[in-house]
């Protein structure tokens, strides 16, 4: 039974082409009647120079070359194939037992297989079959080691880029991060900026309110830090001190004038509703609505016998126990809780006799350690914010590029620029000009570089 005709894999793909070279026509036509017809194309020559010949104008992927023929021998041949055709695959074709120019053969032309004569047309059927597939899987592999090379190289330019494109990408998003952190810094320093203004209007209705939030918000925002507060809580605390006097806009201005000690039983009635009224007008506000819980119940008193709801104990928020000790602080020494503006000694006397009831302890307690550390005057800056030195100076002193330390405030309290404020040539001429107008120095206290 004759082996199977050679596969090519595909229908369309080209046939394996064979190159039968001999001197002898009927070896030729033997040869060419075996391979025509199971899917090969044949070609012959008659000698060495036609076979290279043909070899130099057409692909070859096989060669059978006798061993004997005139003017070029099989061995010299096929040594010339080796060397101009390396991929095409070399048989050699004998028909003597002469293993000196087999070996000769092997060594000059690579031969692949030797063949001798007669030869069984299976035996050659199966070798030139085997040869070829042989040849296929090696082109094969080799193909598919370019491709494996070309793709690594691709794969290679590919991260490249990427890694480039992800180093880019980060760097505009971290570029956005910090764009963002500035806004949202900027957007809170001009809330709070905003918030200070707002606080000074309502006020400037009172002279004896003058200053006073913004001395209660320091103080409160300190007491905050004491007790370890969060940075949200703590801007909430200060917030609501800086706002707390905000439900006082709707009371009549003879009633503002007044302590809480010197009011009637009708006016303190009406004077009572100021907190509730002021966390009225915050709760529209969602960024405020913790400051308005805060100013409802910051005139509440520990042991429940505040206003306006009656709290007692921890059900009322920590801010607001930190604003009833702030603000009642402050209003002693203001007057604005009694007929007659009492000392620190003597306020700080009052706030330890109140521990326990009319104050939170806690809170207390932290107001008495700020006392005894000296801190009851110092301005805390915020938590993870390094230490500046700061220095306070004459107007005339001031330079171009000097940044607040402090609110800039007037005698009366009113504010005429917030902290972390950069000063320029423009604005430190308007503060020359407005101290001269009032005849009274400013203290202007800066971050010292």
């Amino acid at each position: 039974m004759s082996p199977p005709a050679y596969d090519t894999d595909q229908a369309d793909a080209p046939l394996p082409v064979i190159l039968c070279v001999d001197d002898e026509a009927n070896i030729l036509s033997s040869l060419r009647r075996l391979f025509r017809g199971r899917g090969y194309e044949v070609l012959t020559a008659a000698g060495g120079a036609a076979g290279l010949e043909i070899l130099g104008r057409q692909a070859v992927d096989l060669v059978i070359s006798d061993m004997r023929m005139p003017e070029m021998n099989g061995a010299e041949f096929l040594e010339a194939v080796r060397r101009d055709w390396p991929q095409t695959i070399r048989l050699l074709l004998t028909g003597y037992a002469d293993i000196g120019s087999i070996l000769d053969a092997i060594n000059r032309g690579e031969i692949h297989r030797y063949i001798t004569k007669p030869w069984d047309d299976n035996d050659i059927l199966l070798i030139v079959r085997h040869a070829l597939e042989r040849q296929r899987l090696e082109q094969e592999k080799q193909r598919l080691e370019a491709l494996a090379i070309r793709q690594n190289d691709e794969l290679k330019a590919l991260n490249a880029s990427l890694e480039e494109k992800v180093r880019l990408r980060t760097a505009e998003l971290h570029k956005a991060h910090d764009g963002l952190l500035k806004f949202n810094a900027r957007l809170k320093s001009n809330f709070l900026v905003s918030i200070k203004v707002f606080s000074n209007l309502i006020e400037m209705r009172g002279g004896n309110l003058a200053g006073h939030s913004a001395r209660v918000a320091d103080l409160a925002r300190r007491l905050a830090v004491q007790l370890g507060l969060e940075e949200r809580e703590r801007d909430d605390v200060f917030v609501a001190a800086m706002l707390h006097s905000i439900g006082k806009i709707t009371l009549p201005d003879d009633l503002l004038q007044l302590p809480e000690t010197a009011m009637s039983g009708a006016q303190l009635g009406l004077y009572r509703k100021h907190p509730l009224r002021g966390a009225q007008l915050l709760m529209p506000l969602d960024d405020l609505r913790g400051a308005a819980a805060m100013i409802r119940a910051y005139r509440e008193r520990f042991d429940g016998g505040g206003y306006p709801d009656g709290l007692a104990g921890l059900a009322i928020p920590l801010g607001a126990r930190i604003l009833a000790l702030a603000s009642d602080y402050e209003g002693l020494q203001s007057g604005l809780l009694t007929q007659r503006r009492l000392r620190p000694d003597e306020a700080r006397n009052l706030i330890r006799q109140g521990r326990g009831n009319r104050y939170d302890p806690l809170v207390a307690d932290a107001f008495a350690a700020m006392q005894d550390a000296g801190a009851t005057s110092r301005v805390t800056p915020p938590a993870g914010a390094p230490a500046r030195p700061v220095a306070t100076v004459a107007t005339t002193a001031l330079r171009p590029g000097a940044t607040l330390a402090r609110d800039l405030v007037t005698a009366d309290g009113s504010l005429l620029l917030s902290a972390d404020h950069v000063l320029d040539a423009r604005l430190i001429r308007q503060i020359i000009d407005f101290e001269t107008a009032q005849a009274g120095m400013l203290a202007v206290t800066i971050y010292q570089e």
